[in-house]
């Protein structure tokens, strides 16, 4: 747990295309299997997720992964990118 001070004077605002690009890596990572696990379910998430939030590449990322995966995987990632959504 973080037990430090931020100084919000110094602090600099995140810039807008930072969160759609880190989603779309955290899909690169799921999908290329980084962690040591390629995990579809994930990466269709979050490729999904970058896509919503205007990373157009992300779009045909999400169609090759959903390629193979079951319907019931890539209903389970979509449920989890609803979730995702609603909680950030």
């Amino acid at each position: 747990m973080f037990q430090g001070h931020i100084d919000l004077e110094m602090a600099m605002p995140v810039e807008a295309n930072a969160i759609p690009d880190v989603l779309f890596e955290r899909g690169l990572y799921w999908a290329s299997g980084r962690s040591g696990v390629v995990n579809l379910v994930a990466a269709h998430k979050w490729f999904n997720l970058a896509a919503l939030k205007g990373r157009r590449d992300a779009i045909p990322m999400r169609r090759e992964v959903a390629e193979l995966m079951s319907e019931v995987e890539i209903a389970t990632a979509q449920r989890e990118a609803r979730a995702w959504m609603t909680t950030h």
